[in-house]
């Protein structure tokens, strides 16, 4: 079985509840509605006109300055990924995918509003699942999608956020590799620095870190056993790196759509990370099956662990 047929038969038996805010009037998210529905692999909440009061409070009760009174709410709730992502906030829903006909930054901004970031990250970024098509390998590249200049305890965030979704998503141990042009030393600079102290930032976290991460790497380093074994021996994470953590979203974005244009990798995402619970993002450009993979892996983000 296939990761991605892994992910729909898990997704199936977690039997939970899904927004699709924009399925009334957009054609490809009204198709993949009916393909989740149909498949079983979620079962669908409509925006619910009945719940707007309690959406109204829940707003008000988060963001009291942003939303002193009902109608500063009310208007907000007219944003249907607003209104989407308080259904999640207020348990009327387990999660949203949104964002097919609005840009990230919304989707974003609904989530933050609603339900907030996850304990102990103070960072939402974007991550790529890419699925080697040759092997069914899983690679997890962040952030590609949200920060584009993080600063080091962005970066810890963002391995912290991306760490924890693998186990949930893909199902095995994480090993986390933060990338840069240098690998333990090799060069020097501000950048090198950056990355050198968002991993002491994440050593220091308490609680401690339950996975394996090192850097600074470069990305042979992290993937190649042979050329670890030369450039960072005795590194926990050299040559068997899972997880890429990129220094900026220049490098994230443009790694991951190398790895899928040059080398055919199939590209999952932008999946949201680091939210209380899952609200996940759509390119604007997607398509019905996009939609449906992001939906069945946000799934997988609602699991504990």
């Amino acid at each position: 079985m296939s990761f991605l047929a892994r992910v729909y038969e898990r997704a199936r038996r977690a039997k939970l509840r899904l927004v699709l805010p924009e399925a009334d009037y957009d054609p490809r998210v009204r198709d993949a509605a009916a393909r989740i529905e149909r498949e079983g692999i979620a079962r669908l909440q409509a925006l619910d006109g009945d719940r707007l009061p309690d959406c109204i409070r829940l707003l008000r009760t988060r963001k009291p300055d942003k939303f002193p009174t009902d109608a500063a709410a009310a208007e907000a709730l007219e944003h249907p990924l607003t209104f989407g992502a308080c259904l999640v906030g207020i348990g009327a829903a387990d999660l949203m995918v949104g964002g097919a006909d609005y840009p990230t930054a919304d989707t974003i901004r609904a989530a933050l509003w609603a339900v907030g970031t996850a304990p102990g990250i103070a960072t939402v970024s974007g991550a790529f699942y890419m699925i080697d098509a040759k092997d069914d390998r899983v690679l997890t590249f962040a952030d590609c999608a949200v920060v584009p200049e993080p600063t080091s305890a962005q970066l810890a965030d963002i391995a912290l956020a991306t760490a924890r979704d693998r186990r949930r998503i893909v199902g095995d141990e994480p090993v986390v590799a933060f990338l840069s042009y240098s690998t333990r030393g090799s060069a020097a600079g501000p950048r090198i620095d950056r990355v050198r102290a968002a991993v002491a930032d994440l050593a220091g976290r308490t609680p401690a870190p339950d996975f394996a991460f090192d850097g600074e790497l470069q990305g042979d380093a992290a993937l190649v056993v042979d050329v670890a074994a030369r450039k960072a021996p005795g590194s926990p994470v050299a040559g068997r790196a899972n997880v890429l953590v990129f220094p900026d979203l220049d490098s994230g974005n443009i790694g991951y759509k190398l790895v899928q244009r040059l080398g055919g990798w199939v590209a999952l995402g932008p999946i949201l990370q680091g939210t209380a619970r899952p609200i996940s993002d759509l390119s604007r450009g997607a398509t019905a099956d996009d939609i449906v993979n992001t939906a069945a892996i946000a799934i997988l983000q609602a699991r504990e662990g």
